[in-house]
């Protein structure tokens, strides 16, 4: 098994991310950062859209063993999916599946599923270079509607996320594909005190590291006046603001509640109300992406309807995509390395994390070239750099 997992070119990183709620008892985070939708096709000339801002971008690693691994989440994913099954049999399919050399999968939450689509393409909304496309119509999460077990939170091949009767896939007699891919957690998920930090009039997700306004627009409006509204907004001193994408309107939403379904005690006025993303539907131009409260169901339409908007800002756009061509250039060496690892133009700010293929932080600190790492064993080890860029590499232990 261990050496199954040694040959699985895993990207093992601390992890933080989304499982919801917000009060004061503590969550449980599962996802390093929130990806880009992906969408880099411009489909207005008002400044502000989807397109505009570049923070996250969706990088994946394929290591060849039926894995995939989100490098802005830093979660592992199943690269086919199991196919058509019922919710039940989804349940036990994921809990029950050895792949890679890992037997801790599990369904995605509604979050983690709505993270890996590309709202850059549709039908299917995943990368082909990454996920085959199976033909499903949709695919299970882990989290059924709020007040009605019949129901759970289902993503579909057009882009969206919404509450579907568990009765409508073929296996349990309807006429519709609903599909399980699983997924597991590199490492064990850090926990925050509580998803939101009152700042007055703004709201710090301490999850996602986005800066939301806590009080939604006074008026509806139209798409594009949605854009400029956001692009023109100052507040708290602040004149970085923006619409939201899609994925970031989506990670407010708390599918454990309902009318509305963001948390009111923090959103007072959020009511059940339509809002804006700055996401547009590739196919139909003339269509964006918005959020409905009620339930949180991801859908789109005309650009000309007047929906309501919550503007956003951050995180550091420094914040990317993890890669191995950083644009200051670092180098590791050697590699395959035996005792020790060299850092060529290293900062001495430079925050080094190296980690096992099992996830397991090994060191951490800012000078790593001291370190002697021989009593280390063979096998693949992962480099995690933070500073001006950030970037990973991919070391082998000889």
């Amino acid at each position: 098994m261990r050496s199954d997992r040694l040959r699985s070119q895993i990207f093992a990183m601390l992890i933080l991310v989304c499982i919801h709620p917000g009060s004061g008892q503590g969550i449980f985070k599962t996802m390093l950062r929130l990806p880009d939708t992906g969408q880099d096709a411009s489909f207005t000339n008002t400044p502000g859209e989807d397109s505009d801002y570049k923070i996250n971008p969706p990088f994946f690693l394929v290591p060849g063993d039926g894995t995939v691994i989100d490098t802005v989440t830093g979660l592992m994913w199943q690269q086919s999916d199991g196919g058509e099954m019922s919710f039940e049999s989804a349940e036990n399919y994921c809990q029950n599946l050895i792949l890679g050399g890992y037997s801790d999968w599990r369904l995605p939450n509604a979050q983690e599923a709505f993270s890996i689509l590309n709202h850059g393409r549709q039908n299917p909304p995943l990368d082909p270079a990454v996920f085959p496309n199976s033909g499903a119509e949709y695919w299970w999460t882990s989290e059924l509607q709020a007040g009605n077990a019949s129901k759970v939170w289902v993503t579909n091949a057009g882009g969206g996320i919404g509450n579907h009767p568990k009765a409508e896939t073929v296996s349990a007699g309807g006429t519709k594909k609903f599909h399980a891919r699983a997924v597991r957690d590199v490492a064990p998920p850090a926990k925050v005190s509580a998803q939101y930090t009152d700042m007055d009039s703004v709201v710090m997700d301490n999850l996602t590291g986005l800066e939301w306004t806590r009080f939604s627009s006074r008026d509806s409006m139209t798409w594009e006046n949605a854009l400029l509204f956001a692009e023109n907004l100052v507040m708290q001193g602040k004149s970085d603001w923006r619409l939201p994408n899609i994925k970031e309107l989506e990670s407010l939403n708390d599918e454990t509640r309902s009318q509305p379904s963001v948390n009111p005690g923090i959103f007072q006025d959020i009511g059940t109300k339509k809002y804006w993303s700055g996401t547009s539907l590739p196919s139909q131009q003339l269509q964006a992406w918005f959020m409905n409260t009620g339930f949180g169901v991801i859908s789109h339409e005309l650009k000309t309807t007047k929906n309501n908007v919550l503007c956003v800002r951050g995180p550091s756009q420094n914040t990317t995509g993890l890669s191995d061509h950083p644009e200051r250039a670092i180098r590791v060496f050697p590699n395959p390395f035996k005792s020790h690892i060299r850092i060529e133009a290293n900062d001495p700010t430079d925050l080094y994390q190296l980690f096992d293929s099992f996830g397991h932080q090994i060191f951490i600190g800012n000078d790593i070239s001291n370190e002697d790492f021989s009593e280390l064993p063979p096998g693949l080890y992962f480099l995690n750099v933070t500073g001006t860029n950030r970037t990973m590499f991919r070391l082998l232990k000889i």
